[in-house]
C-alpha cells in the first residue's frame, strides 16, 4: 500500500464517517504423523522493509542500511532513483545488499488509474521507465489498492473502467517480467464512504483478475482487509503461489464489536494484540509455498512519530515474533 493510499483513506473516512483415510491402527497412525512432520513445510517468503508503510522517510540506501541493521531480507525497490543509476553505480548498489544478503522485494510506483482520464493516460506514458529501471535492478514485483466505492460510477460502470485500466497497466509491466498484485480493501467503514459500494472482497477481486485478463496479474493479500472482510484461512489455502503477489501484515485494535466496526486507517503492528490470527494467516501461506514478500502496515500514528531508526527497530521485532510463529 503506497503512500498516498494511506492519506487518501484516511481523508475519506473522515470525511464520511478451504482427506485422507484414516489409519485403522495406531502404530500405523504414528508412522503417517512422523512422514507428515519430515514433509512439513518451511517458509519461503521474506520479511520486508518498506519505508513508507511505517513513516520512515530513508532513501534507498538507508532502507538497505536499516534492513541489513535489523534483519529484514527484502526491501521495498525506488524506481525514480534506480533509474538514475549509471551501470556501475547499480552494480555497487546490488553487490552491497548481495554481501548483506538482501533483495529488492516489491518496486513502489504510484498507479494513477484512479484518477481523470488525462492524469492516467500521462502515467502510462511514464510507467515504461519506472518498470525498466525495476526490470534492469531485478525487481519481479508490484502493487496497488483498489478504491471499494466511488461517488458517480456504480458497480459495474466503476468494474469495467478498472478491467480496462488494469488491464494496459499490467501489459506494461508484463513486457517488463513485473507481476502486478492487486489489494481489496475490506473495511466496512470505507464501503459505505459514497454512494456506490465496489470490490471489498477476495472473491469479487478474482472476477476483477478473470475481467483484467493479463497472466502477471495476481492478488495483494492484508490481513486487515481479509479480517474486516469476514475471510477465513480456507480462502487462503484455496490460492496458489502463482496467484499471490505480495502480503501485509498487521494487527486489529482492541475494543471494537463486531469486527465491521474496526477503523479503516487505525492498526497495530504485527501480533501485537492477537486479534488477527497471525498465526493461522501465516501458516497459511507456508501451506501454499508462497514465496513473495511480507511488509508491515500499521497505519499507526505512534509508530509514525518516533525516528527512523527506532521505528525499524520495533517494526522488525513485530514481523520477527510473527515470523516465530512459523518457526521464524
Amino acid at each position: 500500500m503506497s503512500l498516498s493510499k494511506r492519506a487518501f483513506l484516511k481523508q475519506s473516512v473522515l470525511s464520511s464517517l478451504a482427506f485422507a483415510a484414516p489409519w485403522p491402527l495406531e502404530a500405523s497412525s504414528a508412522s503417517n504423523e512422523t512422514n507428515r512432520n519430515k514433509e512439513k513445510k518451511g517458509r519461503k517468503f521474506t520479511m520486508q522493509l518498506n519505508g513508507g508503510l511505517i513513516g520512515v522517510n530513508a532513501n534507498q540506501v538507508q532502507l538497505i542500511d536499516l534492513a541489513y541493521k535489523y534483519g529484514f531480507e527484502t526491501v521495498a525497490a525506488y524506481p525514480h532513483y534506480l533509474a538514475k543509476l549509471s551501470d556501475q553505480e547499480l552494480a555497487r548498489l546490488l553487490e552491497d545488499m548481495k554481501r548483506k544478503k538482501i533483495a529488492f522485494g516489491v518496486g513502489n510506483i504510484a498507479f494513477q488509474f484512479r484518477e481523470k482520464e488525462d492524469v492516467y493516460r500521462k502515467s502510462l506514458i511514464e510507467l515504461p521507465a519506472l518498470a525498466s529501471a525495476l526490470q534492469r535492478a531485478g525487481v519481479t514485483r508490484a502493487m496497488t489498492w483498489i478504491r471499494s466505492f466511488h461517488s458517480e460510477l456504480n458497480y459495474l460502470q466503476n468494474f469495467r473502467q478498472h478491467a480496462v485500466r488494469l488491464r494496459e497497466t499490467a501489459a506494461i509491466l508484463n513486457d517488463y517480467g513485473i507481476r502486478f498484485g492487486i489489494e481489496y480493501l475490506g473495511s466496512k467503514a470505507l464501503l459505505t464512504s459514497a454512494k456506490y459500494p465496489f470490490i471489498h472482497t477476495l472473491a469479487e477481486l478474482q472476477e476483477l483478475i478473470a475481467a483484467i485478463g493479463q497472466p502477471n496479474v495476481g492478488i495483494h493479500l492484508d490481513t486487515a482487509h481479509w479480517f474486516a472482510a469476514g475471510e477465513s484461512l480456507d480462502t487462503i489455502r484455496s490460492l496458489t503461489n502463482k496467484q499471490l503477489v505480495g502480503c501485509d501484515i498487521d494487527d486489529a485494535l482492541p475494543g471494537y464489536e463486531p469486527i465491521e466496526n474496526q477503523p479503516a486507517f487505525q492498526r497495530e503492528l504485527p501480533a501485537a494484540t492477537g486479534i488477527i490470527d497471525t498465526k493461522g494467516f501465516l501458516e497459511a501461506l507456508v501451506d501454499i509455498g508462497y514465496d513473495g514478500f511480507i511488509q508491515a502496515e500499521p497505519f499507526n500514528e505512534a509508530l509514525n512519530q518516533l525516528d527512523d531508526d527506532e521505528a525499524v527497530r520495533k517494526t522488525a521485532a513485530a514481523m520477527k515474533k510473527a515470523f516465530s510463529f512459523v518457526g521464524g
